[in-house]
């Protein structure tokens, strides 16, 4: 199956980028992910759509309506989800009628160097998410907490058991995949 990746994070050296990378070498044949690059997805601006998507963003919505699901990993700014995260998801709910998300599978997860993991930013995600009728995986959840002990300076995941609980989240995810297949 055909996931789409992508991080909520510009930052090169993001731990949900990390993450994500992680995902793809802990995916086996089952699923192939790719990893998108949200970087220039513009702001979200009625006047740019107006007359036709720009080139990033039809790119963008043509590699979601082509996945056969969807992986965000996006950290926690202030208690909620990024602005990058909330305006690639604005971006992929246009037109209503037709949004690229609505109806896909979608798989929530993130890592943070915080205590919390990014509970707070998934809540949110869900909602929004949910508002555009995406079919969010609630259970497992994957929430990965005081990410820099658990990466290495190259953005390798080391830590085992956090490996072990990323390749039940994705078998989890996989049969999520499936259901609406």
């Amino acid at each position: 199956m055909n996931i789409l990746a992508l991080a909520g994070s510009l930052r090169k050296a993001s731990f949900n980028k990390s993450l994500l990378r992680a995902a793809q070498d802990l995916s086996g044949d089952e699923m192939d992910i790719e990893i998108i690059d949200l970087a220039d997805i513009p702001l979200f601006n009625a006047d740019l759509e107006s007359d036709k998507d720009p080139d990033a963003v039809a790119n963008f919505k043509d590699a979601i309506r082509n996945a056969d699901g969807v992986l965000i990993a996006s950290p926690e700014y202030n208690h909620g989800m990024t602005g990058v995260t909330k305006n690639a998801i604005d971006w992929a709910s246009r037109p209503p009628k037709d949004a690229p998300l609505a109806g896909k599978p979608v798989g929530i997860l993130g890592a943070s160097p915080g205590v919390t993991g990014t509970a707070r930013s998934q809540d949110q995600l869900r909602q929004c998410l949910k508002s555009i009728n995406a079919h969010c995986m609630s259970l497992p959840e994957f929430l990965l907490f005081r990410a820099r002990e658990k990466f290495d300076e190259k953005g390798t995941l080391t830590d085992e058991t956090s490996a072990k609980h990323l390749q039940k989240y994705l078998n989890a995810f996989a049969g999520w995949v499936k259901k609406f297949s």
